[in-house]
């Protein structure tokens, strides 16, 4: 394998100390990229994901021992990156906290993933993804209007402006490093990355057709053109046609009456259109939706299981899922031209590796 072909983040050294949630898939996304990650766990931990916990050199470890942590620290001073999801002070209690580290190694960028954040009243109360998009405003949108806020599985808050904010962090600070030489501390904080998702409704002037408001407005389920029906076998399909020649060639496509085309953006007439819609789309069966509509201007798609997303056309012939090992693996994204990323097996090989960087340091 060419250092080209080992990702764009080849030969990057990154420590990453064991948790739950975003901090491994910051993890995996650097190591999908290339990057060495060595994931330090305790004694005997199994590997609860083998596809978010792929590509790592695993060290089993207790930090709170003094062996423990000279390795860890041993590690950190090679290293360019770090990444922690503890409680803010826990890494400090262990001694290995930004002040001690970046004195040993002012190259590390020490990223630190927690919900609350470094700081602030609730930075050391315990919480879960759906406590932190609650606080921001983002779950208050999310579901009928009416009834009560649907959580969004854990897409929002730990992954949306949790893991993908801290990888961004990371790579910002190793681009301001290539300048002044030093790394830094990055305080990823989800209220924080979650705030940020919201900028696109902070920008809009609120209006009915533009609202945030649950289960109300163009986005958040209320507009006929902008939701997901049943088909007659049960299953589903969502429509998007929001500029009016992409509704335009829905309603040609699918047999839309035409007093429903008429006043596409009003809201008061869309509880109306929406129940001659679904009485519609109720009409056929998922695969006859997609024969008639799927490729087109009308902006449709199946809704898919996730055990069934992967062999969807579009998904296979992008190789969007890839086997690997006798699993099913999300394939690494985005991706690169020259220096694509690649799926890796983890090994319990962490010692031998950070023996490495000591010795090429």
């Amino acid at each position: 394998m060419t250092e080209a072909s080992r990702g764009p983040l080849a030969g990057l050294k990154v420590v990453e100390f064991a948790g739950i949630g975003p901090g491994p898939h910051v993890a995996m996304l650097l190591a999908d990229m290339g990057a060495e990650v060595v994931r330090i766990e305790r004694v005997g931990a199994p590997q609860m994901n083998p596809v978010v916990e792929r590509a790592r050199h695993r060290a089993q470890v207790d930090v709170k021992s003094e062996a423990g942590r000279a390795f860890a620290l041993d590690a950190c001073t090679k290293a360019d990156v770090l990444i922690e999801g503890f409680r803010p002070g826990v890494m400090e209690r262990l001694g290995l906290g930004p002040e001690r580290l970046l004195e040993a190694n002012p190259r590390l960028v020490y990223a630190r993933m927690t919900g609350w954040g470094q700081e602030g009243p609730l930075a050391q109360a315990a919480g879960h993804d759906l406590n932190y998009i609650a606080v921001t405003g983002a779950l208050d949108a999310i579901g009928k209007a009416g009834e009560l806020p649907v959580p969004p599985q854990n897409l929002v808050g730990d992954f949306g402006g949790g893991s993908m904010y801290c990888a961004f962090g990371i790579l910002a600070a190793l681009y301001e490093r290539e300048r002044s030489g030093k790394g830094q501390v990055v305080d990823a904080a989800i209220v924080d990355g979650v705030t940020s998702l919201m900028s696109f409704f902070f920008g809009l002037p609120e209006s009915a057709v533009r609202t945030p408001a649950r289960g109300k407005g163009l986005l958040g389920g209320a507009a006929h053109f902008y939701r997901c029906y049943t088909c007659a076998d049960g299953k589903e399909i969502s429509v998007g046609a929001i500029e009016p020649q992409f509704y335009a060639e829905l309603c040609e496509r699918a047999g839309v009456p035409a007093a429903l085309r008429e006043e596409q953006m009003n809201p008061a007439n869309w509880p109306a259109y929406a129940e001659d819609m679904a009485k519609l789309f109720a009409s056929k069966t998922q695969a006859e939706w997609c024969q008639l509509l799927e490729g087109t201007d009308a902006c449709f798609a199946p809704v898919m299981p996730l055990d069934e997303a992967r062999n969807h056309p579009h998904m296979r012939a992008r190789s969007t899922y890839q086997e690997h090992g006798g699993r099913w693996h999300t394939a690494p994204a985005p991706r690169f031209t020259r220096t694509p990323g690649a799926i890796r097996d983890s090994a319990m090989d962490g010692e031998a590796i950070v023996a490495r960087w000591r010795e090429s340091a």
